[in-house]
């Protein structure tokens, strides 16, 4: 579970010999993970200081994909100062226009602004993937999916058919890991919690990105997916609809796309089920089960593609209806 937010010893010192020596240093968030993040204020300026304990967390893989997503023309935090030893980073600060805020506050730039975030990814995914990521694909789609059977249904005392969940999917997965798309970087979080409106700069750059070390190379509808079927909030099916005509209106392959969509989306959302048990059940963070309800609504609606029959079936035959989004709603 994560410590206090209580800045680690070597973070003044750190601040010092960066040039922020007296800053005052105030809690901004945390996450899922250990890591820690304050806003470091001196005067008129202002940064972001991440803290990752160098024995839970390697901040080195941050600071390789912000660099590279700079260089592909895209907005990351800018690493103003690091301490890999420690696990410090002082980055800079896009402010406090959360995506995820700014569409709750004002629901008619919806379209707009997913607009952008679809473009976002048509740019990433013009650029070769970043060398050196690991991959994105069928061995990890299905090591990813156990969480689901790992965590969520030993929570709720379900004996279900293991090998039966595993080649379920491995019969809808193997289609969309043959279909030629790819490969491109993949962000792997990428929603509205994760994006920044960044002032003053336009176009894809007005989007400063966040929580992409974790990227890898992979298929180019998981992170459509990610940013549609939003675990946090609920983005109405049109503008759904309408961001996955846009994307395929740049770049092509409809149908495969189409197909891949839904698949990833469906593996995806079963993946973070599986998460948010583990992350209540393991890591003492009961707050994540209230999504849980959403992840069942997004679940249900993909597995209606006829794609997704046999996992479906898999579903129907192994999860009842009173196990699925109905244990959670007093959570939610």
């Amino acid at each position: 579970m994560a410590s206090a937010m209580i800045p680690a010893p070597e973070v003044h010192e750190f601040l010092a010999r960066s040039g922020w020596a007296g800053a005052r240093v105030e809690p901004l968030a945390g996450d899922a993970s250990f890591r820690r993040y304050f806003r470091v204020i001196d005067g008129p300026r202002s940064a972001v200081l991440m803290d990752a304990p160098p024995a839970h967390e390697d901040v080195r893989p941050f600071v390789a994909v912000a660099e590279w997503l700079h260089s592909v023309g895209l907005s990351a935090p800018e690493i103003l100062a690091r301490d890999l030893e420690h696990g410090l980073l002082l980055l800079g600060d896009f402010g406090d226009w959360r995506l995820r805020e700014m569409l709750d506050s004002d629901p008619s730039r919806e379209l707009e602004l997913y607009e952008l975030a679809t473009d976002v990814l048509v740019h990433l995914h013009n650029h070769p993937p970043m060398s050196g990521l690991p991959p994105h694909g069928m061995d990890q789609w299905l090591d990813e999916l156990s969480l689901f059977t790992d965590w969520y249904c030993p929570a709720l005392g379900l004996a279900v058919d293991t090998d039966g969940f595993a080649k379920a999917w491995r019969e809808v997965l193997e289609p969309v890991a043959d279909d030629g798309l790819g490969p491109v970087t993949v962000l792997r979080d990428y929603h509205a919690e994760n994006v920044m409106l960044v002032r003053d700069r336009e176009g894809v750059r007005h989007f400063g990105l966040l929580d992409f070390q974790d990227a890898l190379v992979g298929h180019p509808a998981y992170d459509l997916a990610s940013v549609l079927e939003d675990a946090r909030r609920d983005v109405p099916p049109e503008i759904e609809r309408a961001m996955i005509d846009r994307y395929v209106s740049a770049t092509g392959n409809a149908e495969a796309f189409e197909r891949a969509y839904w698949t990833l989306a469906a593996q995806r959302n079963t993946r973070i089920l599986g998460v948010f048990t583990r992350l209540w059940k393991r890591d003492n963070k009961p707050h994540y089960t209230a999504f849980q309800p959403r992840m069942w609504g997004l679940l249900e609606r993909d597995l209606a593609r006829p794609a997704l029959k046999p996992v479906r079936i898999w579903f129907d035959s192994n999860i009842a209806p009173e196990n699925r989004a109905t244990p959670w709603a007093n959570a939610a």
